[in-house]
């Protein structure tokens, strides 16, 4: 299958895919399930790629291997985070349902939609590696890969300090400021960056692979400029206040370093 008939397949079916789940988000009234979609998205996308591509197969089911494992992580976390709120929805789509509240279901299946494209967009990584030929690893390739393995098990710990931090009660409250969150006060934000910093230089040992670092270079805006910091750090004062504002002066915002006195 030609290069452009995989990447409007996978925007098609994804489209299909992202409508269905918009009508299960509407039926249970919490619209931020499409975080969950987003993420196990990629995971049916790379699986695509791979055998439909016409690269050579060793590189596009290492590449799948690797996109799977990181999607299954973290639409599996998103899951138990949203299943342990629910009907309670995150306060980013509370705020567009007041924002859009004049044409909010017209307003929010186009927000569903574009989440199908950001995943064919996000995954050229995906499409350029599963079309290489070349019958070996490049070495980018394989940097790529442990790079990938560094930043997921980064971001499997970050998530598991912070819920071992929740879990217990005396911290209600308090700032988790322990392990990595000592040194950065959004590590879990910093290692996903990461990994598609590790998609990009996969990718990087494909012909056109240089157009990847669309995966990086958006996600690294989104999480410092959009969705990421800025909304976590609001909520954060105001549910913690002084303490978390301390803790905004001598932490690092997203890149690990040693905290200020």
């Amino acid at each position: 299958m030609s290069t452009l008939a995989l990447l409007l397949t996978a925007l098609a079916a994804l489209c299909g895919g992202f409508g269905a789940f918009y009508f299960f988000a509407r039926r249970i009234a919490n619209y931020g399930v499409v975080d969950i979609a987003w993420s196990y998205a990629f995971a049916a996308l790379a699986a695509f790629y791979a055998l439909a591509g016409a690269g050579w197969p060793v590189r596009r089911f290492l590449l799948a291997t690797l996109v799977v494992i990181w999607s299954l992580r973290l639409g599996t976390h998103l899951l138990v985070r949203v299943a342990q709120h629910h009907p309670a929805e995150d306060t980013r789509y509370a705020q567009l349902r007041r924002d859009w509240a004049g044409n909010f279901t017209a307003k929010m299946f186009g927000f569903f939609q574009l989440q199908a494209g950001s995943v064919v967009l996000l995954g050229v990584a995906f499409l350029v590696a599963a079309q290489n030929p070349s019958a070996r690893l490049h070495p980018l390739e394989v940097a790529g890969a442990l790079l990938w393995l560094v930043a997921i098990s980064g971001e499997a710990l970050a998530d598991a300090q912070l819920a071992a931090f929740k879990r217990d009660a005396a911290n209600r409250g308090r700032v988790c400021a322990t392990g990595l969150w000592r040194y950065s006060r959004h590590p879990n934000y910093f290692f996903e960056w990461l990994i598609w910093v590790a998609y990009f230089v996969f990718a990087l040992a494909s012909p056109s692979g240089w157009i990847a670092i669309i995966g990086p270079g958006s996600i690294l805006y989104l999480l410092l400029r959009v969705t990421g910091v800025p909304v976590t750090e609001e909520q954060s004062v105001r549910s913690k206040g002084d303490a978390y504002r301390h803790y905004q002066r001598t932490t690092s915002a997203f890149v690990p370093w040693w905290p200020k006195a």
